[in-house]
């Protein structure tokens, strides 16, 4: 059995009646309550002690749940803050959010979804089936907790070192003042269970950002599920997302559950949210309100606790201008905001960024020591302005391991000419001089796809050379004027296998 914590909650209601069943419902949970019936009732507890967690209503005879959102913010008070709304005030939900609450319930409230939601808060997991009814008659038995962190009085001191430590953070590559900040900031949100919605073009990592708050929020040892939005048909979208009973349709031979059942105590993400249907996005947003599903094929619903986290390249505002993305649905996703930056925008971060992916891309073809940019690279990459961002930054860098010499990448090695910086409207006063092309050069077609096409003249050309050193590669390299560094490298990114070969390097 795990050692009992005894937590102490705040619950700030003027409705008598509601006060009593909320204290009723936490005191069987096994928690400590005391209650006051205005926002000076409430500070003038908070005056006197700390406690875990404050749950609020949002009107109260002399202000609002609000007033004590803030004042526990303006003081750095560690407190929990769960506040109950009207139905079907979004406005004030969002609000209540981005005023540093943890999350928040609609009136008249669900006492299932009301303890979990306090559980949530307070870093434990209900054992029991909660969703369960008890007999006509009976009273329901206590749900047995499990507390998975320490108190939150006892952690907090240590929050900040731990989580500018942690590993999710560090794949954050970058010291510039937009990252420190970027990472300030996830550090914020992964404690709460406000929506976050991460912006940026695409490239810069935004699936980065969502994985590092969830591995730094309390969610962290349950599932992580990524879901690009843009890559699901139409017509399989519900399915996917809520899931079907067996016989739900025809080819449905099994229940199946959808991607938010998926990451029931977890995180969903959703890239490339501005790429749902309007039709979905509707959907969604129901499910968002509800906090529960309901599986094509199944008649009741099935409650989630799922925090969502969503991403876009798009300009979400211009959309719901435009018709094309639902503009409450956009409030709801949109509580906090997290902007991932361009990688020409903190292009101080390329070399500690180049360095790191320098060191990704050696170990997995097993080169050793990983290449480094001479000053003369770096400098003609500091020029760019990387219009596909780090994922352009890492495939710029893959070529160059290949065409590269012994341990250093020269400027040749990276294919930027002129017309590259012309493209991304870049201006570079130093740049790859152009190939010369002779004047009476016949035009042959194109090649739909380079890299492809390159990859494939590659690949016949080492295999014949392979084939002509009796699949020596030390020798096949050298006829080519490559090291048998270089040899291995374009040989295991272009899959090329050779057997019975061990001792002919």
């Amino acid at each position: 059995m795990p050692e009992t914590i005894r937590y102490s909650l705040l619950v700030v209601d003027d409705e008598p009646d509601l006060r009593t069943l909320y204290e009723l419902t936490l005191l069987r949970e096994g928690y400590d309550v005391e209650s006051a019936g205005s926002v000076e009732e409430g500070w003038q507890c908070l005056s006197t002690r700390q406690y875990d967690a404050v749950i609020t209503d949002m009107r109260l005879p002399d202000g609002s749940g609000l007033d004590l959102l803030r004042r526990l913010e303006r003081d750095g008070r560690p407190e929990k803050t769960i506040v109950i709304t009207a139905y079907g005030s979004a406005e004030n939900a969002v609000e209540a959010l981005k005023s540093g609450a943890f999350d928040y319930l609609t009136k008249p409230v669900d006492l299932r979804q009301f303890r979990h939601v306090v559980a949530s808060a307070l870093g434990r997991v209900l054992t029991s089936n909660v969703a369960a009814k008890p007999d006509a008659g009976k009273s329901a038995a206590p749900a047995t907790i499990v507390p998975i962190e320490a108190p939150l009085q006892n952690r907090r001191a240590g929050d900040a070192t731990l989580a500018s430590q942690h590993p999710a953070l560090r794949r954050l590559i970058g010291s510039s003042v937009l990252m420190q900040q970027v990472r300030a900031l996830i550090e914020r949100v992964a404690r709460g269970m406000a929506p976050v919605m991460v912006q940026g073009e695409s490239g810069t990592g935004k699936e980065l950002v969502a994985r590092a708050i969830h591995e730094v929020s309390s969610r962290a040892s349950q599932a992580f599920v990524a879901v690009n939005c843009g890559a699901i048909p139409e017509q399989l979208l519900e399915a996917e997302f809520f899931g079907y009973r067996k016989g739900a349709f025809t080819g449905a031979n099994e229940d199946r559950v959808g991607f938010f059942q998926a990451a029931d105590g977890g995180t969903l993400f959703l890239d490339e949210i501005g790429d749902l249907p309007l039709a979905m996005q509707s959907k969604l947003l129901r499910v968002i309100q509800e906090r529960s599903v309901r599986p094509i094929g199944a008649i009741g619903e099935t409650p989630i606790n799922t925090r969502i986290v969503s991403a876009t390249h798009k300009d979400l505002t211009a959309e719901v201008h435009e018709g094309r993305f639902r503009q409450d649905l956009f409030y709801r996703l949109n509580v906090i905001q997290v902007r991932m930056p361009a990688l020409r925008e903190r292009i101080e971060d390329l070399p500690a960024i180049c360095h790191a992916v320098l060191q990704r891309i050696s170990r997995d073809a097993g080169v050793s020591p990983p290449p480094t940019l001479s000053e003369a690279t770096l400098s003609l990459l500091t020029d760019y302005s990387f219009p596909g961002n780090v994922r352009e930054l890492e495939n710029l860098l893959h070529r160059a391991v290949a065409l590269s010499g012994d341990g250093e990448i020269l400027t040749s090695d990276l294919g930027l000419g002129p017309e590259a910086f012309e493209a991304s409207g870049w201006q570079s006063l130093e740049v790859m001089p152009p190939v010369p092309h002779p004047a009476n050069e016949p035009q042959a077609d194109l090649p739909a796809d380079l890299v492809r096409y390159l990859d494939q003249v590659e690949r016949e050309v080492l295999e014949r050379s392979l084939a002509r050193c009796r699949n020596n590669r030390t020798a096949a390299g050298a006829s080519l004027g490559l090291s048998l560094r270089q040899m291995r490298y374009r040989m295991a990114r272009l899959g090329i296998q050779v057997g019975g070969d061990h001792g002919g390097d």
